[in-house]
């Protein structure tokens, strides 16, 4: 289950951003909410990129963990 269905995505908000379109929203609002969404989006995929990595190692350590 580690498909990566970024075309979805892009399609989803193709749709998103035709339909706020034709209700009537500008496009310099539009573009608005991208830049402040970007941040959190972007957060979002790679936190799921982490998904399995052990984080929770200290970094001075320096001993190879015994897993």
């Amino acid at each position: 289950m580690n498909q990566r269905n970024y075309g979805m995505y892009a399609l989803a908000a193709a749709i998103v951003v035709v339909a706020a379109l034709i209700v009537g929203a500008s496009l310099d609002s539009l573009v608005w909410l991208a830049l402040v969404a970007a941040c959190p989006l972007m957060m979002f995929f790679m936190m799921r990129g982490m998904h399995g990595q052990d984080c929770g190692v200290p970094l001075t350590s320096g001993e190879p963990s015994d897993k």
